[in-house]
């Protein structure tokens, strides 16, 4: 004979036993951060994404000029400037500087695969290409001292469980990327490395 027909179990039984398992299920479930950190990093992916939204217009004025897409010195020279503001704003030297490395390699990504996909097209030069000194760098130029308000903000929230896995979550939904994933994963890398599962 079964356990089943020797121990019959009241209905009110079983509505205890399924209120159990899901209270247990609820439990499981992985912490998220506040709010309020929350925003800051849906603050932070925002602006990544305005940063790689600029690499096309980079592709395309160095398509029309020739100009080489690595640009050592002028990285350099950002790197620089970033380190000593970062200092100024109480963000740690090395992982600003790491974080912005990031960003100029996920945008180089961006212009070598447009390149690439122009040269296959034998794509002519671009009739009016933006200007990288009057159009471009003020973008860049207004959106790093914003990053580094934001890296502030990220060193802030690094030990808050769960702000990794929103981070990782969100970046999908708030960085648009048309090139499988790979830029923005290298953009978010130096952040993923920093804050807590």
């Amino acid at each position: 004979m079964s356990l089943r027909k020797t121990l019959p179990i009241h209905p009110g039984r079983w509505l205890v036993v399924a209120l159990t398992l899901l209270l247990a299920g609820c439990q499981m479930q992985p912490p998220e951060p506040p709010d309020e950190d929350k925003a800051a990093i849906d603050r932070m992916l925002g602006l990544i994404d305005e940063r790689l939204d600029v690499s096309p217009l980079v592709a395309q004025s160095k398509w029309n000029s020739g100009a080489p897409i690595e640009a050592p010195e002028r990285e350099a020279q950002i790197l620089d400037q970033v380190a000593e503001d970062a200092e100024a704003a109480g963000v740690e030297e090395d992982f600003a500087r790491r974080f912005f490395e990031k960003q100029f390699e996920a945008s180089k990504q961006i212009q070598r695969r447009l390149h690439h996909q122009w040269l296959q097209e034998g794509r002519s030069p671009f009739a009016d290409p933006p200007d990288l000194a009057e159009e471009v760098r003020p973008v860049l130029d207004r959106l790093t001292p914003q990053l580094i308000e934001s890296l502030a903000d990220i060193e802030r929230i690094a030990a808050v469980e769960g702000s990794g896995r929103y981070l990782e979550r969100r970046a999908t939904e708030l960085i648009q990327d048309d090139f499988d994933g790979e830029p923005r994963d290298v953009s978010i890398q130096p952040l993923l490395e920093r804050l807590s599962r």
